[in-house]
């Protein structure tokens, strides 16, 4: 792995959040410390992948995007469950004449201790009156019973129910482990923009949650990966397209190095550098597919450096060249 500098190492958990735009449709996630990563983090890249999809399509650019906002009560650095921080803003700080769209609430050890927040509770009170629906993630549930808030308060949930949910007509698989408040990120995309964008904005998060790398390589995991192994195994999938070292998925799992690498082979079946030149490869099919870029630009915003040795690369673990595989792939999908 290479080296990676000290700025990039204080941020690697941060997440990107879309910029605010005037027509856009504003959804909040309060968060606290404590909270389920890949829990919340599903539900934003759905929206970043409903955002992406709609840009990529003509008769829908320009028409509704999703402006996601991470809040906590002071703002700043929250840490989850599994020892990863991100970046939040402040409630106070984010006031709308309008309010939210849709608010989440996620839980954790803080939510709990947030219960006594006499000043958050009232926040949540004006919010949740104003929000066309707001949706509790694990203990969060705690905090909305707490204000009196109703957990949907205009009915775009019933539509969850009705016919032709995208998650269950065709993807199963990710049905099977989607939580409640993913699939209702999902009946609000499918009510916006329909069912067929929606199936389309799921594949997208299940391709990059599970790329065909990836999913060979957690067929040979132990029967248990821990939530830091996960979180790490998960950031590296995040940030393959640049400088990383070893001591960066450490500190995400909260490890010493020695342990991390013990650890991470164990219960994932492979060294964390090759997990993470796998997840590396496979960004480089997706360009490859996705894009006309010529094979040297594709490796190096892969972190790969080189056609050349992305061609290695291709011939070892694939028997083929990037050339023949854009053109096999391209061929097979149209």
């Amino acid at each position: 792995m290479e080296c990676g500098t000290r700025s990039q190492r204080n941020n690697v958990a941060e997440l990107r959040v879309l910029p605010h735009l005037d027509a856009a449709r504003r959804i909040g996630l309060l968060l606290f410390s404590g909270f389920a990563l890949p829990e919340a983090a599903t539900v934003l890249e759905m929206f970043q992948s409903a955002n992406a999809l709609s840009q990529s399509e003509p008769a829908m650019s320009g028409k509704l995007r999703y402006d996601v906002t991470l809040l906590s009560i002071a703002g700043g650095r929250i840490d989850s469950s599994s020892s990863v921080f991100v970046w939040t803003e402040s409630v106070e700080n984010r006031r709308f004449s309008d309010g939210f769209h849709t608010l989440f609430v996620a839980g954790g050890a803080g939510a709990r201790h947030a219960l006594r927040d006499e000043r958050l509770i009232r926040w949540l009170q004006r919010e949740g009156s104003r929000s066309e629906a707001v949706v509790p993630i694990g203990d969060g549930r705690l905090l909305l019973d707490a204000a009196g808030v109703e957990r949907s308060t205009h009915g775009w949930d019933a539509f969850l129910r009705g016919a032709g949910e995208p998650h269950r007509s065709a993807e199963g698989g990710f049905a099977a482990v989607a939580t409640a408040p993913v699939r209702k990120a999902l009946a609000l995309i499918e009510q916006d923009f329909g069912g067929d964008f929606a199936r389309e904005a799921v594949g997208r998060v299940m391709t990059q949650q599970q790329t065909s790398f990836t999913a060979t390589i957690r067929e040979n995991v132990s029967g248990f990966v821990s939530e830091r192994i996960q979180a790490s195994a998960k950031w590296l999938e995040a940030n393959g397209d640049r400088p990383i070292t070893i001591d960066d998925a450490a500190q995400i799992a909260a490890m010493s190095e020695r342990n991390f690498l013990r650890r991470f082979k164990i219960e994932m079946g492979v060294t964390p550098s090759d997990y993470l030149l796998y997840v590396r490869i496979d960004m480089c099919c997706r360009l490859l597919v996705d894009t006309d870029l010529p094979v040297d630009k594709v490796a190096r915003r892969c972190g790969l450096g080189s056609g050349g040795w992305l061609a290695k690369l291709f011939r070892k673990h694939l028997s083929t060249t990037p050339t023949e595989y854009r053109t096999n792939m391209r061929r097979t999908t149209a």
